[in-house]
């Protein structure tokens, strides 16, 4: 299949490249490197640096296409926060023109980069998919609006599309990883430290109702979210639009994730402890039993320790570079 990922210079989507590549996929990426790196697209990948909104400029009916993940997008919690125009902007208007051109290019099948964000502060745990969507900031908005915009092409015009609300993402896939600027997720950040790159990190609130008064997070290895990604594609219906949670169902606190990174590294980490992060749910943890009931998917790499060690060993190896 030919498939066009977007945001296929980033973390997440230069790994989905690979593995779609590696699974026989011819791949082209369309990325505006605004947030992204070109040196992170595979060279077997045919790169169009542009942005989503100006898709048809760039991709024609005779390049044949013939679906597109859509993992461009801006991530940073906190920032949606500050500055909710920029992810209405780019997170949803571009988002709809690029719905817009696929109808013109007649690709039918879509699989979309949804978050967990969309639930907001949950009332259970774990989430499932029909609990009630409140998100809190404006990065979980503008993914829950384009779901709902992606429901509304599959009804009228016969789009065959899945969303993937990720949980949070972790590890590496041969020299492809996690890389941000501004970076701000805890997981870069205690590696960094560890590396001596930083001299520290911030704990964003340690009064949370949970166990050790800190965040409580779904930790995905990225391979794993990947693999979901394509099994995904292969059970796409017409007019159809499924949700799918991925997450490993086990969550973790910062503090957990901060003595892990320790056990790891072997390096002791003393981060500074701040106040709470505007839009922060206390708890986020997944129930996947949708995903691997219908798309007989089970995450493979649920250890914590092993998305760390993979994450460092990708960290380590850019330093050497």
């Amino acid at each position: 299949m030919k498939i066009l990922t977007t945001g296929g210079a980033g973390y997440i989507g230069s790994i989905m490249t690979v593995l779609l590549l590696e699974a026989g996929h011819e791949v082209v990426v369309l990325d505006n490197l605004s947030r992204g790196y070109e040196d992170a697209v595979p060279k077997e990948a045919r790169f169009i640096k542009a942005d989503i909104a100006d898709v048809t400029k760039f991709i024609s009916p005779a390049d044949a296409v013939e679906a597109v993940v859509h993992l461009a997008a801006y991530a940073y919690v906190g920032e949606s926060v500050e500055k909710p125009e920029l992810y209405w902007q780019n997170n949803a208007v571009s988002t709809l023109r690029l719905l817009d051109g696929m109808r013109q290019l007649n690709i039918k099948k879509l699989v979309f980069a949804s978050t967990c964000a969309a639930y907001g502060v949950p009332q259970t745990i774990p989430i499932t998919e029909d609990m009630p969507t409140k998100p809190v900031n404006a990065y979980g908005m503008t993914k829950l609006a384009m779901d709902m915009a992606i429901t509304s092409q599959a009804t009228a015009h016969g789009l065959a599309a899945a969303s993937l609300r990720f949980f949070n993402v972790a590890g590496a896939y041969k020299q492809y990883g996690e890389r941000h600027d501004p970076e701000t997720h805890i997981l870069p950040l205690a590696l960094a430290t560890a590396a001596g790159d930083q001299p520290t990190f911030s704990l964003h609130g340690t009064d949370y109702p949970t166990p050790d008064g800190s965040c409580v997070r779904d930790y995905i290895h990225v391979v794993d979210l990947a693999r979901a990604a394509m099994l995904a594609l292969d059970h796409l219906q017409p007019s159809q639009h499924d949700i799918y949670n991925l997450g490993t169902g086990h969550g973790f606190s910062n503090k957990q994730v901060i003595r892990a990174v320790e056990e790891v590294t072997g390096k002791k980490l003393s981060p500074q402890v701040g106040p709470r992060r505007p839009g922060d749910p206390p708890t986020l943890v997944a129930s996947s039993a949708n995903a691997q009931q219908k798309l007989d998917w089970e995450p493979q790499h649920s250890s914590l320790h092993e998305m760390i060690s993979d994450a460092w060993q990708f960290y380590q190896s850019r330093q050497a570079a």
